[in-house]
């Protein structure tokens, strides 16, 4: 988990470059893929931390996905601060937490 962790941090704060277009692409696919990568971290954490209270797991999210959004706003490297990625940020790691737990009532 600790090497998820530095590569999301990395990716999430890396210098902003225009990517190039793809078919794939859309309007909103950077929110795709902020609730991909979180649900990802959720499950991770749950997997890693069996007994995590909902709400401290809540806290956690929320904090590493406003600390990250800040940083991109005051580093100046073609990043910046937006409301909506924090907000895909929880929705992906709510998922992942939710996913976590109803894979292991199937398989328990």
């Amino acid at each position: 988990m600790p090497i998820y962790w530095a590569f999301l941090t990395y990716m999430l704060l890396k210098p902003g470059i225009e990517n190039k277009e793809y078919w794939f692409m859309f309007a909103g696919i950077d929110k795709v893929m902020h609730l991909s990568i979180f649900a990802f971290l959720g499950f991770s954490i749950l997997m890693s931390y069996k007994q995590i209270k909902f709400y401290h797991f809540l806290v956690i999210v929320f904090l590493y996905g406003l600390a990250t959004e800040v940083l991109q706003e005051v580093m100046h490297m073609g990043r910046s601060f937006e409301l909506l990625d924090i907000l895909a940020d929880i929705l992906g790691a709510v998922l992942g937490f939710l996913l976590y737990r109803l894979l292991l009532k199937q398989f328990s």
